[in-house]
């Protein structure tokens, strides 16, 4: 089977003067669990920048809270991002969650700055996705989804399909606490992530879901747990 998820993903805007978009291949999904009150964050953050330039991974942000309490409140944080990475530790088996903290792939957690092992996982998850074909398309306010297979894929059997919203950009000057006097830009900030569906992995799931809003959404396929993803698609 084709390493790649065999994919037509289009976006189409209603709107005069709208465009279509279509992707021939999955992304590797990259999370980046952060906050505005780590010193240690901005390296990752800068990465994070640095990967949404490429074509070929989608690299979100999760801005956690548990850092509020030193002296600056993240505007980003989301209690739901905080509780996202301690579902990936129970999962890995450990105690401590830190930031920074990337999850790659769902499965492969490097704590710091370390480019080069990103590099690595990377590379890994984008050699093994599985064969499933995805097409999504926004119409008159609509997110319409179908997702296909063939019954000799063997996708697992519980599949989480959600929906995440996004901004892509925003400069923050950073008046107290560990980053005083910092100004920080942050790229591809989570602000919404929606259970839409869970499927079987068999036959066709078809889903229409209500959009509104501005800026970019992302649809991903991720094996419940949090564990393993499965395809992560950008939609412009």
């Amino acid at each position: 089977m084709n390493a790649w998820i065999r994919a037509a993903l289009v976006a189409v805007a209603t709107l005069a003067g709208g465009a279509a978009q279509a992707g021939e291949k999955p992304l590797v999904l990259i999370e980046l669990f952060t906050s505005q009150g780590c010193s240690s964050c901005p390296p990752a953050d800068a990465l994070l920048a640095e990967l949404s330039t490429r074509d070929d991974v989608l690299p979100l942000a999760l801005h956690v809270d548990y850092w509020d309490y030193i002296g600056w409140e993240d505007k980003f944080a989301r209690p739901e991002h905080t509780a996202r990475q301690k579902a990936y530790a129970h999962v890995a088996g450990a105690s401590t969650i830190y930031t920074p903290q990337m999850v790659v792939g769902g499965v492969d957690h490097v704590v710091g700055y370390k480019p080069m092992r990103v590099a690595d996982y990377m590379k890994a998850h984008e050699a093994r996705l599985p064969d499933v074909e995805v097409e999504a398309e926004i119409v008159d306010g609509m997110l319409r989804i179908t997702c296909v297979t063939d019954d000799d894929d063997n996708l697992p059997s519980r599949i989480n399909v959600d929906m995440v919203r996004f901004n892509t950009r925003e400069v923050v000057d950073i008046k107290h606490g560990e980053n005083a006097g910092e100004t920080i830009t942050y790229t591809n900030i989570v602000t919404a992530w929606e259970r839409l569906a869970e499927w079987d992995g068999t036959g066709t799931l078809e889903l229409d879901q209500p959009v509104s809003g501005d800026g970019p959404m992302a649809l991903i396929l991720q094996e419940p747990g949090p564990g393993r993803v499965l395809a992560a698609y950008r939609i412009d």
